[in-house]
């Protein structure tokens, strides 16, 4: 089998590319989404639907704070009704967009660009059709490695086609850029001109692609055929296959570190795993992965595992596997989720280990799950953590890359009205597909046309890739849960204030933790820019350190030392200081070749104790091995 590093088998026309353009593929870029002015000023306070104070861990807000934009006012007169708030939130997003518009000289400027690119194109076409007396003029080369294909540039009709296309593309993407308006509605602009230029594209289509249709001539529709198998199985899992599912499987050749389930409830299993070492570090580690998918891509395979390098350095390792919910768990909560988490996770390792005070990772969306509960637990006096490291993480949520434009008052409204605690029928789900959809349709052309192509097009099966198998392996979310993260992290960005939130009764201030923290983000993410994941050092008042990886949000992290891919940079200029500004760090930083893992190792070895002796086996008296790693809540489908 294929080692998810290397370069997959690769397939002619779409499924060409690397293993790097895959990955970064993942990352969903967020160049359709622009930088804006800070939340405050650009998104309107809205006062939610009454809530139980004790479940969700916040008042009911009566009023629009002073530094929200004024058209909050709108919102706060209607508090008293979520229907007439929502309708609010919708008129006023409406407002924003009939106030755009494009420059009459702009319009005129690119209204004669493409008269005369449409031209160049047409004459190009008929010289080919009429050749001059040197000869039939040569095809021109097409950029886009959607029409790369010699069928493309052989094929007459085909090539004038792909050049229409691709100017066409190009002229509404300008008309897009030119729009003027307010900076996240003309966001939402481009990226909807990109979702429909992108499905509108010549190479989606059997009678327009002249790579499909000669394959499907050299196979005598044996292509065809196996392309609709393809779409039908498809349909029944719901999802756009991108990597071969059948090569994979969750305990055979993922998630494959040897540990035991060693204490459960109904939101996760938690996981020890058996030393590599004689001796290990006296202690414990906690890995808090993310819950909106499964922490396996901490540990895909033996050679690019991040769990099984931690064991190998020594330490005694735990990580908390989030059960896939069902409907039993729709109206589980942000405060179920720290309580009966990282904090019930923290309790029973001390349990199990008798130390009471341990180093943890948080990872995206885990790494604000463990902050906060961290944040909780010294509230109510207590210091779990002698270290804690995040990577990719938002605490600071001014600057969200592409995701910012899924994300105001309307939004958040519609879902806490269908989803919500408060919704007419009940808690429900998040499911999985839905969230899995949405970030494909992030980067369309890779993450969905890409596959359309090849799969059912051409009847090609997609190669075999571990991370691509982890990504379609999707999660549901309990609605409670995810409309008030959605809420009081994205939309108000409320946990970098200290005390503003209330979570499990106790007001939440990040700069009461006292461990010492590791700080990763990655160069090129656009879930969580570089930046954003640099914006928690401020907030964190014990010491710290940052170290910028490259690459994408999953690629970044990913990257084991053995392969000596990509780079990464520290800074040791500051003399103990760290710059207010992620460009100021960054000015000073050095670059160094290959992965981060271990400056981290380094790091984390200076916190994780003195050497004992391997325990023989998971557990304890108490808290008996269930069953093997990697569990049953893992395997689980949405």
């Amino acid at each position: 089998m294929r080692q998810s590093a290397e370069r997959p088998t690769t397939r002619s026309g779409a499924h060409d590319g690397s293993i790097a353009t895959r990955m970064q593929s993942m990352e969903m870029p967020g160049d359709m989404a622009t930088k804006s002015k800070p939340r405050a000023a650009r998104r309107a306070a809205a006062p939610a639907a009454p809530r139980a104070a004790a479940r969700t861990g916040a008042a009911p807000r009566t009023a629009a704070p002073a530094d929200t934009a004024p058209e909050a006012d709108a919102f706060a007169a209607a508090a008293t009704d979520p229907a007439d708030a929502f309708g609010s939130a919708v008129g006023d997003l409406w407002k924003s967009m009939s106030g755009l518009s494009l420059a009459p000289e702009r319009l005129a400027e690119m209204q004669g660009d493409y008269l005369r690119s449409a031209g160049d194109i047409w004459n190009q076409s008929l010289q080919r059709f009429v050749p001059a007396a040197g000869g039939p003029a040569a095809p021109p080369a097409l950029a886009d490695r959607r029409f790369a294909g010699q069928e493309w540039l052989s094929n007459p009709a085909a090539a004038f086609t792909a050049q229409m296309y691709l100017l066409n593309a190009r002229t509404l993407m300008g008309m897009a850029e030119a729009v003027q308006g307010d900076p996240k509605t003309r966001a939402r602009l481009r990226f909807a001109v990109q979702q429909w230029v992108d499905a509108a594209s010549p190479a989606n289509y059997l009678a327009l692609n002249p790579e499909a249709l000669a394959k499907a001539v050299q196979t005598k529709g044996q292509s065809i055929g196996t392309g609709m198998r393809h779409l039908l199985e498809d349909l029944r899992k719901g999802h756009v296959s991108q990597t071969d599912e059948s090569v994979f499987e969750v305990g055979r050749n993922v998630a494959t570190t040897e540990g035991s389930v060693v204490f459960e409830n109904d939101l996760f299993q938690l996981i020890e795993y058996r030393p590599l070492t004689a001796k290990v570090h006296e202690r414990p580690f906690l890995f808090v992965p993310p819950c909106i998918n499964k922490y396996y891509i901490l540990d895909l395979q033996p050679e690019n595992s991040v769990i099984r390098y931690t064991v190998e350095q020594g330490h005694r390792a735990f990580v908390m596997s989030w059960r896939n919910p069902d409907e039993s768990l729709a109206a589980k909560t942000w405060d179920d989720y720290i309580e009966q988490g990282p904090l019930t996770a923290i309790r029973v390792i001390r349990e199990i280990t008798g130390v009471d005070r341990f180093n943890m990772l948080g990872f995206c969306v885990g790494g604000t799950i463990l902050a906060t509960a961290l944040a909780v637990a010294a509230a109510r006096g207590e210091q779990p953590a002698t270290s804690v490291t995040l990577l990719t993480t938002l605490l600071d949520f001014a600057e969200t890359g592409v995701l910012d434009i899924f994300v105001d008052e309307a939004a958040v409204q519609l879902r806490e009205m269908t989803l919500g605690e408060q919704a007419p029928s009940g808690p429900g789900l998040l499911k999985g597909k839905e969230l899995a959809a949405t970030f494909s349709f992030l980067r369309p052309n890779d993450l969905v046309w890409n596959y359309v192509v090849g799969n059912y097009l051409k009847g090609e099966t997609p190669p075999p890739f571990d991370l691509l198998y982890w990504n379609g392996d999707s999660t549901n979310l309990p609605g409670p849960m995810y409309c008030w993260y959605l809420r009081h992290m994205y939309l108000q960005n409320e946990l970098r204030q200290p005390g503003k939130l209330v979570v499990c009764g106790e007001k939440v201030d990040l700069g009461r933790i006292e461990a010492p923290f590791f700080v990763y983000g990655s160069r090129e993410d656009h879930i969580v820019p570089w930046m954003a994941a640099y914006a928690s050092m401020p907030l964190i008042k014990a010491p710290k350190r940052f170290v910028l990886g490259a690459s994408g949000h999953i690629a970044g992290v990913i990257n084991p030392p053995a392969k000596g891919k990509r780079s990464h940079w520290t800074n040791d200029r500051i003399d103990g200081r760290t710059p207010a500004r992620a460009e100021d760090w960054f000015d000073t930083a050095t670059e160094h070749p290959g992965s981060w893992w271990p400056e981290w190792a380094k790091w984390l070895a200076g916190h994780g104790g003195r050497l004992v002796p391997a325990p023989r086996a998971q557990g304890s008296r108490s808290h008996k091995p269930i069953e093997p790693a990697p569990g049953r809540y893992v395997k689980a489908k949405a």
